[in-house]
């Protein structure tokens, strides 16, 4: 919601802003010029709240130009109806209006690591998860997704050390990485046994996952 106060014109407000465009985009900060595709911005949204949080700044260019946008109030709507229409859990944000100038106005989205992740962007019936990774949000695997929804669980997780992961294990001794389907083939289990597995050695904090454009890497912590 935009909150009347921050609509003050304030100079060491756009200047804290410039500084933080300056960084350029990131793991935890994205550009948008405006909201015509509200549904890019939700996804973005999604994604930092299923990862480690962050800000979405509208009304900022991918050249880290600000130009501001016209009517914050209609920019601030489209996302809002387009969050409440297609975001599974709903998400929690701080909206914040910053004016770079007389009629022009930069929105703040920040949003914290959630609680309640993984969300889901719903259309159709179909729920696609997001997770970020440096500058981009990537669709996040089924994998990932079991991982996010269980690591929120006080209860450690236990696992056997059986002939799989030993040859994990292994493997990894001399490779940096392995991809699921790698693994299923090393091992000689199926698909679904292989994510299972997988799965408990990250949530055990034997492997760390690292989300790629490609599909996941695993890689020994």
């Amino acid at each position: 919601m935009i909150r009347p106060e921050s609509l003050s014109y304030r100079p060491e407000k756009v200047t804290e802003l410039r500084k933080l465009v300056a960084r350029g985009e990131g793991q935890r900060l994205e550009f948008k010029r405006k909201a015509a595709f509200p549904d890019k911005i939700v996804r973005e949204l999604i994604a930092f709240a299923n990862t480690d949080g962050g800000l979405l700044l509208v009304g900022v260019d991918d050249d880290q130009s600000i130009p501001g946008v016209k009517f914050p109030e209609e920019e601030s709507l489209v996302i809002q109806k387009e969050l409440k229409r297609y975001c599974r859990p709903a998400l929690i944000y701080e909206e914040t209006v910053i004016p770079v100038s007389g009629k022009r106005f930069v929105l703040q989205w920040l949003i914290t690591k959630s609680d309640t992740r993984p969300h889901y962007y719903v259309t159709d019936g179909v729920k696609t998860s997001f997770v970020r990774r440096g500058d981009q949000s990537i669709k996040a695997s089924r994998e990932m997704s079991e991982i996010m929804r269980r690591s929120k669980s006080p209860r450690g997780t236990r696992f056997t050390y059986g002939e799989a992961e030993q040859k994990i294990i292994h493997f990894l001794d001399t490779q940096s990485t392995i991809s699921l389907r790698d693994f299923s083939k090393l091992t000689g289990l199926n698909q679904f046994l292989a994510s299972r597995k997988i799965v408990r050695l990250v949530l055990a904090n034997v492997l760390k996952i690292t989300p790629t454009e490609k599909g996941d890497l695993y890689s020994r912590v």
